[in-house]
């Protein structure tokens, strides 16, 4: 049974608390925000993090295996480790999952940074872990800007990210 990785027939694999999730094949803009927000993660990256787009697990106990639109997590770290950093770009099909299932479970496995990506909307929401559990940061529309430190310092603008 796949776990987590990519298949051919475009599907994305994860294993919550034992039970499979599959999510369908993602529409263009989904994919294209996955590669903008990517190249300028990559851009800003210090060298001892690293930038994945779907190669990378996030395995926190025996029965679950996330796998985020995008990561950001230390060079050698190990896959039982949390990310700095987890993105889910938001479409039709997984907006439920993203905003509830996700975050929950990135909170309780705690990733200290989630953000979420509309493209159909345009809008950025970032998440940054405090001791209660999820703070919102910033909720970022269209042109506007911000510059985050979490997980490095970097100006973020939904409509460069959304084609």
């Amino acid at each position: 049974m796949p776990t987590a990785e990519a298949t051919r027939d475009g599907r994305r694999y994860e294993i919550l608390d034992g039970r499979l999730l599959v999510t369908g094949p993602q529409p263009p803009a989904h994919h294209a925000a996955v590669i903008a927000l990517m190249v300028q993660l990559k851009h800003t990256c210090p060298p001892d993090l690293l930038v994945t787009v779907g190669s990378r697990a996030f395995r926190p106990t025996p029965t679950t295996t996330l796998r985020p639109d995008l990561m950001v997590s230390h060079r050698n770290a190990p896959v039982t480790e949390p990310p700095v950093l987890a993105v889910e770009v938001i479409s039709p099909t997984t907006r439920t999952t993203d905003v509830v299932l996700k975050r929950t479970l990135y909170e309780t496995h705690q990733i200290p940074s989630y953000w979420l990506l509309d493209p159909t909307t345009q809008e950025l929401t970032l998440l940054t872990l405090t001791p209660t559990g999820y703070t919102c940061q910033a909720v970022l529309q269209a042109e506007e800007s911000f510059k985050t430190t979490h997980p490095f310092a970097l100006t973020l603008t939904p409509e460069n990210l959304c084609c």
